[in-house]
């Protein structure tokens, strides 16, 4: 149900949203099959499963850009994760477009916002 809401907040925003995934084995063959340039990825996935295997493995395909949902934005995994950033939940739709504006911004390497969407943070700064 939250990855429904997600969607229809992105698909609102603008973006194309290539598909759901609950799991790295499924979120890994869809990013194969898409291409995609982004990913809202879950920390906590289905199973137990961590979402940062996903973002080092479609990493290995190409440039994608990498902003995590969590419950826990001082989960140990994302001092080492790959990506871009995290956004804390509960967030609201203007939040996480504005979040994903900022995971482009750092893709592209573009001056990033002096102030940040409520609930982001960079990874690795």
């Amino acid at each position: 149900m939250i990855a429904d809401c997600l969607e229809e907040m992105l698909l609102d925003g603008g973006y194309e949203v290539c598909g759901i995934a609950g799991n790295v084995a499924d979120a890994v063959a869809l990013a194969e099959r898409e291409h995609p340039d982004l990913g809202v990825i879950d920390v906590q996935l289905r199973g137990g499963e961590c979402g940062t295997a996903v973002a080092a493995a479609v990493r290995r395909g190409g440039p994608f850009g990498v902003l995590y949902a969590t419950g826990n934005p001082n989960h140990p995994l994302l001092a080492v994760a790959e990506g871009e950033g995290c956004i804390s939940k509960p967030y609201t739709g203007h939040a996480i477009l504005a979040a994903l504006a900022v995971v482009s911004q750092a893709m592209a390497r573009q001056p990033l916002p002096a102030a940040l969407p409520k609930g982001f943070r960079l990874l690795g700064a």
